[in-house]
């Protein structure tokens, strides 16, 4: 999984404490791929782009060709977590009975958070 950057130190950061992966080698200056450090989980990997995605601001945020899904036991405690860390809400309403909450990474990247609370 590659996802393309323009800020890639602030990516970088947030998928790091996000995923709480660690860099496989040391980071180029455009380039990392982050590891599980129990190596059971897929690598993410950041690219350093010249240009955002379509739109401007924190409002570029856009329809994603494929996102994370992220399993939480503690759904509000990680969705809280994540826009700590600089994520963002995604501006869409809710359907009822909906198990999962769509937050933005800082460069608008779409991802979900799922409740895994009943799993």
């Amino acid at each position: 999984m590659v996802i393309d950057c323009v800020d890639f130190e602030a990516m970088m950061a947030f998928w790091q404490a996000a995923l709480h992966y660690v860099p496989r080698r040391p980071p180029s200056e455009d380039w990392v791929i982050l590891s599980d450090p129990e190596g059971k989980n897929v690598n993410v990997s950041l690219q350093k782009q010249p240009a955002h995605r379509m739109g401007k601001g924190r409002s570029r945020i856009g329809k994603n060709r494929l996102h994370f899904d992220l399993y939480a036991k503690d759904q509000p405690r990680e969705v809280e977590r994540l826009l700590a860390l600089g994520a963002i809400r995604h501006p869409r309403t809710p359907e009822p009975g909906e198990d999962f909450v769509m937050l933005a990474d800082p460069e608008g990247n779409l991802f979900c958070v799922i409740d895994a609370s009943m799993d």
